[in-house]
Parts: C-alpha cells; structure tokens; sequence
C-alpha cells in the first residue's frame, strides 16, 4: 500500500468532483492536503471530509488564473504545512461554444484558468521545491480531449493539449532537482461538471459505445491513481502521460 505519511499535497479545485477524488486518494494514503480553489466554503467542507482520513486538511483561497493568488496560495501553504512535497495541477473550466462563435474573452476565459492556471502553480510551486531540495512530484490533468476533435471544445482542447506540454516540460527540466511530473490524462469521469451531458441520451450512449469498458468512470477510482503518482518511492517515473479512460483512446 501506498505510504504518504507526512507529506503534504496541493490540490488544485480539490473542492469537488475529480479533484476532491483525487485528493482523496492521496489523503487516504496518509498525505495532508492544501485545497486551493476559489469557493471557500466548498473548500471548507471538502477540507474536513478529507480530515476523515487522519490528516491535516486546510482550503486555501486560490484563482489559479491569478499571480499574486498563487503566490499568496503557495505561501500560506507552506507557511501552515511547512513544504509542499505534490502538486495535483487539476483546476479546469469548460464550455460548449462552437468554434465560429467563440469569442476571444470566451477564448481567454478558458485558457486563463486551464493553461495559464497550470502554468502559474507549477511555477511557483517548483520554485518551492527546487529552492528547498528534497525532490518532489507534480501531477498535470490533461483530457482526451487533447487527442480526439471535440465539437465545440476548441479553447478546452487547446489549453489541455497546452497542459500536457507542461507536464513533459517540467519532467525534463526539473528531473536534475528530483522532482517528477506525469500527466493524467482521465477518460470520461461522471461529476458535477458533465451532468448535463450524462443527462443527453444520445451523447451518453455514444460515449459509453466508445468506451471499451462501456461505462464512465467514478471519481473514487482514481484514488489510488493519484497515491501511485505522488510516491516519491517511485523516483524513475516521470515524463509519462498516464491515461485512464476505460479504453477510449484506443478503440
């Protein structure tokens, strides 16, 4: 089993759906957790459910999309935790707007929190960990929809396509400082996020066709997805783009 007893996870829009999943794996594997989102009281209640788990749990007020948010982020984290030993870059936004009539603020919206969001917690977070020593992991969500066209999904496909770019970046640049970077890419994973779609039959049954294991997947299965990549036992695991979506990508 997993041990990750005393380090300490970031979880970037850890307040819910796949990013609360995520953290949840890790909690159960004895790490505390930083939630950084920008709901506060939904980061207070995802904070004392992890705290279930026998760990310290504590929301940070977070906007990815914002420097001085994340800089502030970063340092009440390490101020209330001591280090920051992984990051779960994990924050997303995304809209159904057809490529002709997406705007460029539409555009920027996404982007903002997708890719440069990305951007800035990985940077000011490695700036932690290069700076403290002790190596450490990161973690990147992308989407399959980085690999398949998806109608009316350009400024969400860019910015995680962006997104696993970082990933393969960073594995590179920061292996000489024992910090490793994976992406995760998750197939379709039901939450709050795509209920609307989950509603639509026809678009469910087509993904489900899709989908080799003919289902979506739950939050709770990427538990001990996120453990694994935040071992730090695991120290040659890096620049690996990890997919777990049932099958989709290759059917």
């Amino acid at each position: 089993m997993t041990d990750l007893n005393g380090l300490t996870a970031v979880v970037t829009g850890g307040n819910g759906g796949l990013g609360l999943g995520l953290a949840q794996g890790l909690a159960g594997a004895g790490a505390n957790i930083a939630v950084w989102a920008r709901n506060v009281d939904k980061s207070t209640a995802a904070a004392e459910e992890l705290r279930a788990h026998g760990v310290r749990a504590q929301a940070v007020h977070c906007d990815v999309g914002d420097e001085e948010s994340v800089v502030r982020a970063t340092a009440e984290t390490v101020d209330a935790f001591g280090a920051i030993d992984c990051l779960v870059a994990n924050a997303g936004i995304a809209s159904a707007t057809t490529y002709v009539d997406t705007s460029l603020d539409e555009w920027h919206r996404i982007i903002r929190t997708n890719l440069d969001g990305t951007f800035l917690c990985t940077r000011e977070v490695a700036r932690h960990m290069v700076d403290r020593g002790g190596g450490g992991s990161m973690i990147i969500l992308s989407s399959t929809i980085s690999r398949y066209g998806a109608s009316g999904q350009a400024a969400y496909a860019a910015s995680k396509s962006g997104c696993s770019a970082i990933g393969r970046t960073l594995a590179v640049e920061l292996a000489r400082h024992r910090i490793r970077c994976n992406v995760l890419t998750p197939g379709w994973v039901a939450t709050d996020m795509n209920t609307h779609l989950r509603r639509d039959d026809r678009f469910f049954d087509a993904t489900m066709r899709r989908t080799p294991a003919r289902r979506w997947a739950t939050p709770e299965e990427f538990h001990p997805v996120a453990a694994f990549l935040a071992d730090p036992s695991i120290t040659f695991h890096t620049g690996n783009e990890v997919v777990v979506d049932g099958g989709y990508t290759i059917f």
